[in-house]
């Protein structure tokens, strides 16, 4: 692990192997550690980073509303730290949301996206109102919110199956601070449509869907790549495809990254 003093706070974040770099950005609730099996993975071929997100894992705080474009800039910073140009970046969910923002700042320095269990769309007016409720219920009792949050994320099916690493998950989650929490969700509520991105990007994308994503349900989210050169994979599970779908994730994410120029 290693630490970038970064606006009066510290960024957590490793930097492992050699060869074209691969920033790995985690989601919601989670940390650089939800990434491990993958970053050792890519590691063998390639330099991985994983970075802790503002106000989650071991990075402080910034505010009270961490925008993605804020999240954006500390990716940015630690890039600029490791002398890195140029990346492939991927993204879970927020993460995807993050990867996004930063394409969209910092166009010159993206080579590739991979978009797992995330959209470029923005937040719809349902979306927005289930964000207040999950903000009221966080300052109520942060929790008990954790808890329900994680178990949702997978497919009803799965829940069983993968009970283990949901407990798992739980127990890094409620790691989370309140401030951290409530920051996320007021950023990810006010986050802009990059659509435009999945249209006019010069570099390759790919989109993985769950067709049993709660969280982001598939059939709302399927014509954000009509007319687009994106790659689509989809898994018949829910939104965590890094562990409900982890082999399969691995060989498409190998393949994709070896593709790149």
């Amino acid at each position: 692990m290693k630490q970038l003093d970064y606006k009066n706070i510290s960024i957590t974040y490793t930097d492992a192997g050699k060869g074209t770099a691969i920033v790995l950005l985690h989601g919601f609730l989670e940390n650089l550690g939800m990434w491990d099996y993958f970053a050792a993975e890519y590691a063998k071929k390639y330099r991985v980073i994983t970075i802790d997100l503002l106000g989650h894992g071991d990075t402080g705080c910034l505010g009270y509303v961490h925008t993605m474009e804020d999240q954006a800039d500390a990716v940015h910073a630690i890039l600029q730290e490791l002398r890195i140009r140029k990346a492939v970046f991927m993204g879970h969910s927020m993460g995807g949301y993050v990867a996004l923002a930063f394409a969209e700042l910092y166009p010159d320095m993206v080579k590739g996206i991979i978009l797992q269990n995330s959209t470029s769309l923005a937040d719809s007016d349902e979306r927005k109102a289930n964000r207040d409720r999950a903000i009221a219920a966080v300052k109520q009792n942060a929790t008990a919110f954790v808890r329900m949050s994680i178990a949702n994320l997978f497919s009803e099916e799965n829940r069983e199956k993968f009970a283990a690493e949901i407990e798992q998950l739980r127990n890094e989650a409620v790691k989370t601070p309140v401030q951290g929490i409530v920051a996320a969700l007021e950023g990810m509520k006010i986050r802009k449509d990059r659509e435009v991105i999945l249209h006019f990007a010069p570099y390759p994308i790919l989109l993985v869907m769950g067709q049993k994503d709660q969280s982001l349900v598939y059939a709302d989210h399927i014509d954000q790549i009509e007319g687009t050169r994106v790659k689509l994979v989809t898994y018949p599970d829910g939104h965590m495809a890094h562990i409900e779908d982890r082999d399969a994730l691995l060989k498409e994410t190998l393949a994709f990254l070896k593709a790149i120029k």
